[in-house]
């Protein structure tokens, strides 16, 4: 039993007060929150680069009316089995004009090796809305898609000359109404064209006179005139008609290449790998998954990418063994090879089926060129 005296008085321990160390971490940290939370909502000046989808260019994707359809098909020519991989890599932009990432978002990105932070400018030039970039990314996949096929026919021995032709014709240009997309430029006031720069500087030299253009459209040939305009572009003034133009070839069979959704030229060597490998007997890469990047012209000179880091992780995380990297990017990928993937370097068509040849047939794969630092 316990007792109580009601005449003492119990006067309560008195509270320790705070030092005056724990006062200011406590102030320094709820600011530092609330800075944060305020930063988080501020519009930054980057965007963030991740790997993207990876398509093998041997097998099948979902087109614009979700189908699965062939990444090659080639109609008028005998073809081949194929097996294994021959991957082509994307990457996907995080963020835009309209919306940013988020500091935090940003700061997450830094430390992850697969994702790289890019000031906007570098994939958004300023005045340029998304609707044109879009459009110039499509246009620069079909382009590619056609120097690809140019490049895979010409290894295999096919004659391949290239024309100019006509992409798209800009609203209100000079073009309009005279030309259409799909023509193609024979002439130039008489002059034969074989490329599109020689086109661009015939009429430049004409300065605002009337050209002559010897077309073939829906087949036929025919001649009509146009009157250039003289027009700022990146600051110079140049006498333009208006158009976009790609190269053309007259292929001795149909390859249609198709891939919804995916623009930029990057895919080119992949889908020449991928082309020869279906036009010809046995199977290019062994069976194995390879993967790889890079431009490629119809001469088969590969070019440089954007996106090689993010690229390479995706191919890794695709169970790709071995990676194929132009060599102008060979400074982008020193360093920063994921484990278990296998890099070597490319400078045109003969150096990737070169290694794809010693991967096939159990080679010297220490003999082929790879990325190394300077």
């Amino acid at each position: 039993m316990t007792l109580f005296d009601e005449n003492v008085t119990v006067d309560p321990a008195p509270r320790s007060q705070p030092s005056r160390r724990v006062v200011s971490g406590t102030w320094a940290l709820s600011i530092a929150l609330l800075v944060l939370l305020v930063i988080s909502f501020l519009p930054t000046a980057y965007v963030i680069q991740q790997k993207g989808p990876v398509y093998n260019t041997l097998g099948t994707a979902e087109n614009a009316d979700g189908d699965d359809v062939p990444l090659i098909s080639i109609e008028g020519a005998e073809t081949y089995p194929t097996g294994g991989a021959l991957d082509l890599l994307t990457v996907q932009v995080v963020g835009n004009r309209e919306r940013t990432p988020s500091w935090f978002e940003l700061a997450v990105a830094w430390f992850d090796p697969s994702r790289a932070v890019i000031p906007i400018d570098r994939i958004f030039p300023a005045g340029q809305t998304t609707e044109q970039r879009n459009e110039e990314s499509v246009q620069l996949m079909v382009d590619s898609q056609t120097e690809a096929t140019a490049a895979a026919l010409r290894e295999l021995d096919y004659d391949v000359e290239p024309h100019p032709a006509v992409y798209a014709v800009s609203e209100g240009s000079a073009a309009e109404g005279v030309l259409e997309a799909g023509d193609v430029i024979l002439a130039v006031d008489g002059e034969p064209m074989t490329e599109t720069a020689e086109v661009s500087e015939r009429i430049a030299a004409g300065e605002g006179e009337p050209v002559e253009l010897t077309i073939e459209r829906a087949g036929e040939e025919q001649t009509v005139s146009v009157t250039p305009r003289q027009t700022e572009v990146d600051g110079e003034q140049r006498w333009l008609v208006g158009v976009q133009l790609m190269a053309d070839f007259d292929f001795p069979f149909d390859v249609n290449l198709q891939l919804n959704n995916v623009g930029g030229p990057s895919a080119g060597m992949m889908f020449a790998l991928g082309i020869i490998d279906v036009l010809t007997p046995g199977e290019l890469n062994g069976a194995q998954q390879v993967a790889g990047t890079g431009t490629i012209d119809a001469d088969g000179v590969v070019g440089p990418i954007g996106g090689i880091r993010q690229k390479l992780y995706g191919a890794r995380d695709a169970g790709a063994d071995y990676f194929l990297a132009p060599e102008a990017n060979c400074n982008e990928v020193v360093g920063h090879v994921p484990d278990d993937l296998r890099v070597f370097s490319v400078v045109d068509l003969d150096d990737a089926l070169d290694a794809l040849d010693a991967i096939r047939t159990g080679g010297d794969l220490d003999a082929l060129p790879t990325c190394t630092a300077p």
